[in-house]
């Protein structure tokens, strides 16, 4: 193992983590052939298989699992490594590693971007994906702080809220519902919905939301964006449920109205989330502060009531 390359074992363990030399190559934004030629070397170093191919799925062989964990030991120490020199120097310079589920890239980047105007030297990597894979990466510890809408049910993590997350409910502008005051929320059962993918956050709580009240919603499409959502209420698809802050950013002008359902909109919150005993950097612990300080509602340029 002293002639394997450190950049060998982070392709490896990008693969033992993902279950896919595809997805390894996207996140390491590298090309499928560079990826296998390193697993290749890497491979030839130890001398042993380390991934079984049954059909298109890849498994870890008994040497790969042990690899695994080596590897994972081995970034490890290297992420205290990068802490402790981080402190020597303070915040001066250092690197925040933060991953937040999709619909928090509406307002994460503005937070990021008062932090780092008071810190210049701070490099930030910014992972953006669903809440599935944000809390697979919660679990493996590969960031250093991690923002969810919905706080992670079953894992040993520090979780705390920091600023609100206001449910509403989006209809095209001109639906006959639009205009209305009051609209009872049995009254939305009768509409097509379109959703997140489940084990979204918005879409957990939506269901949540209508189980309490023993209503069932009618879903006609699923759909893997905010965007595409606010599209498909835009082309008369149905009504849906988002996050207000989605309305920042290509929000249909005038397309889109908000509907005055009662017990709407739903107050939820954001949530910044760690593993528990983990030591954060000066860095994240210098965030976690930040985003402490975020007033509890962010004032965005939205779309108004119609």
């Amino acid at each position: 193992m002293r002639h394997s390359t450190l950049r060998q074992l982070e392709v490896f363990a990008a693969i033992a983590r993902l279950g896919s030399f595809t997805r390894a190559a996207e996140e390491l934004f590298l090309s499928q052939p560079t990826v296998s030629m390193q697993i290749r070397k890497l491979t030839d170093t130890v001398g042993m298989p380390l991934f079984d191919q049954v059909g298109k799925k890849i498994f870890l062989t008994e040497a790969g699992e042990e690899l695994y964990r080596t590897c994972r030991e081995v970034f490890s120490q290297l992420e205290r490594f990068d802490m402790f020199v981080a402190d020597l120097k303070g915040l001066a310079t250092g690197t925040l590693r933060l991953a937040v589920v999709t619909t928090a890239k509406y307002f994460i980047p503005r937070l990021l971007g008062t932090f780092c105007q008071l810190h210049p030297g701070i490099d930030v990597v910014l992972k953006v994906s669903n809440r599935e894979r944000i809390l697979a990466r919660l679990s493996d510890n590969e960031d250093d702080l991690y923002i969810l809408g919905q706080p992670p049910d079953g894992l040993d993590a520090v979780d705390e809220p920091f600023l609100e997350n206001p449910l509403v409910v989006l209809a095209p502008a001109g639906h006959p519902l639009a205009g209305q005051a009051r609209i009872p929320l049995g009254r939305l059962v009768d509409e097509p919905f379109l959703l997140r993918e489940s084990g979204s956050g918005t879409r957990i709580a939506i269901e949540r939301l209508f189980a309490t009240h023993g209503l069932k919603i009618r879903v006609r499409m699923e759909l893997g964006s905010n965007e595409a959502i606010k599209q498909a209420i835009v082309g008369g698809l149905g009504i849906s449920i988002l996050s207000r802050h989605t309305l920042v950013m290509d929000a249909p002008a005038g397309q889109i109205a908000i509907l005055d359902v009662e017990g709407f909109p739903i107050q939820r919150h954001w949530h910044v989330v760690y593993p528990s005993g983990k030591q954060l950097s000066v860095v994240a612990g210098a965030f976690l502060e930040h985003l402490r300080k975020v007033p509890r509602e962010l004032h965005f340029d939205v779309p108004a009531r119609r």
